[in-house]
């Protein structure tokens, strides 16, 4: 393929190096420009649901200004616009005259619709257009049981998935950067970056806590390597620096997967159960996009709109727990507020949830725990917490998100039965033994023994008032009992057909 002019289309891959679409542009094109599109179609979800300060969107903005300067150097520039994608791409590939577009595949239902009308808008001006892997290691059905169906159960696809790799499936798409290619961009369409406070959006101090943009990515990624052979010890404690910290630079790809994936590979292979936990991970995120890309029926689309709670009304992995009756009307309202706001009266659930509201972040062990109660403790169906994780995570991802929450449900690709039921405060005395993490976010329990202040409420009156505490005013006494909530449970999911595992 040679082509005179190519336009490369960014969008959860905003880097500028082992870039699977820039590369094939740079190798087969006289002159590449770069664009990303602030889309309305995505955005105008959030400012409906009020969501002006969006973590997410000041991470991209901030990532963005640093390849224009990436660029820059190199006489290019980035093109930013604010508007529809579908009309946008097709525009500027008119105005520069383009032979061709580049990008790399977006597998939600949603993103595929869009990047199709994009294609039939380009075909109409004889402009290619050419998509790439470059977000995942094995895609759609690249992973396959030996009687050649899709898997269903994370643990053989894992099996199957590393018995499958190479290492050229983890090489580097190597971009080069100082061939030229680069072309400036015209004056006519070489216009400032539209502003967060244009686009409606408010700067959010998220640099503070998550620089953005490449060099972020790298400094978390370096840091990491310091710990990464610890991780199977640390990382389901909440009080400790364990987890990599990386989900919201590979959920907007300002690292590759590659790079994460060879290095943990590697050590692996050197004897690091640490690395071997984290590679894990890392496969869970392929695992879900094969199971989002294969079964299309499980995100909501324009077509079929949301339908509970103004949220998600998409479907059950598992059609028979789509039967499951949960609360409603006003008393499923004032529970799923309670566990928004972190007022239930378990310390871990609510230090959990006031760590997502301030700062879009859920330590991974504290998002099962979370889930697990809101769904199983409280009866709230799993899709409003599904859609409060997607309006406040930094990180979110459709196919994960959905993925975590159907495995909390019980109704996702699980093999455990639905009987599975986190007991909060056994989960904290486990986790969060000496209380630190309740104490960061709840800082009124500080003064409550590591015994109670797992359950305050089982704090005997005289420590509760050195403590300074009263229940009901300084804390909330306990929304439900669990152990109550958990027959409750089982008489709720009593409709579920039992299954063969």
């Amino acid at each position: 393929m040679s082509t005179k002019r190519g336009l490369v289309w960014l969008r959860r891959d905003l880097r500028v190096h082992d870039h699977h679409a820039l590369r094939m542009a740079v190798k087969s094109c006289q002159d590449v420009w770069v664009a990303f599109v602030f889309d309305t179609d995505i955005l105008s979800h959030l400012l409906d649901r009020g969501l002006t300060k969006d973590r997410r969107i000041d991470f991209i903005w901030q990532s963005l200004q640093e390849i224009d300067a990436e660029l820059r150097t190199r006489g290019g520039g980035l093109i930013v616009r604010h508007g529809k994608a579908t009309e946008i791409i097709p525009q500027l590939a008119k105005e520069l005259e383009v032979q061709a577009v580049f990008t790399n595949k977006d597998y939600e239902p949603a993103a595929i619709e869009r990047d199709q009308m994009v294609s039939l808008a380009l075909e109409k001006h004889e402009i290619a257009f050419h998509a790439y892997k470059d977000q995942v290691i094995f895609e759609h059905q690249e992973v396959l049981t030996g009687q050649g169906g899709v898997f269903s159960v994370f643990t053989p696809y894992k099996n199957a998935w590393l018995k499958k790799l190479t290492p050229t499936d983890l090489d580097a798409h190597a971009v080069d950067l100082d061939g030229g290619q680069f072309a400036s961009i015209p004056r006519s369409i070489d216009v400032p970056m539209p502003t967060l406070q244009s686009m409606g959006f408010e700067s959010t101090g998220i640099e503070s806590y998550l620089p953005a943009g490449m060099t972020g990515a790298s400094e978390f990624f370096e840091h990491f390597l310091d710990r990464i052979d610890h991780y199977h010890a640390t990382r389901d404690f909440p009080a400790t620096k364990g987890p990599s910290y990386l989900s919201v630079h590979s959920r907007f790809g300002t690292i590759s997967i590659r790079a994460l994936v060879r290095e943990a590979h590697q050590r692996m292979l050197a004897g690091s159960m640490g690395a071997t936990i984290w590679l894990s991970e890392l496969i869970w995120r392929d695992f879900y996009f094969m199971i989002l890309s294969n079964h299309p029926r499980l995100a909501p689309t324009p077509k079929k709109p949301s339908l509970l709670h103004g949220t998600a009304g998409h479907e059950s992995f598992k059609p028979d727990y789509d039967k499951i009756v949960w609360e409603s009307g006003a008393k499923a309202q004032k529970l799923f507020k309670a566990w928004c706001e972190g007022k239930t009266g378990y310390p871990l659930v609510d230090a959990a949830m006031h760590q997502l509201n301030q700062s879009g972040y859920m330590h991974n062990r504290l998002r099962m725990v979370v889930a697990c109660f809101l769904i199983k403790d409280l009866g709230i169906d799993w899709r409003w917490g599904e859609q409060y994780f997607a309006d406040h995570l930094n990180d979110f991802d459709f196919a994960a998100n959905n993925g975590g929450w159907q495995w909390a449900s019980s109704s996702g690709c699980d093999a455990q039965p639905y009987f599975r039921i986190f007991n909060p405060i056994t989960q904290s005395e486990k986790f969060d033994a000496e209380g630190k993490f309740i104490k960061k976010y709840l800082p009124q329990l500080a003064k409550l023994s590591k015994k109670t202040i797992h359950a305050p409420w089982l704090a005997g009156d005289i420590e509760l008032e050195i403590a300074g505490i009263r229940l009901g005013r300084d804390y909330p006494l306990p929304i439900v009992q669990h152990d109550e909530a958990r027959k409750n449970t089982l008489i709720r999911y009593a409709v579920v057909k039992k299954e063969s595992i």
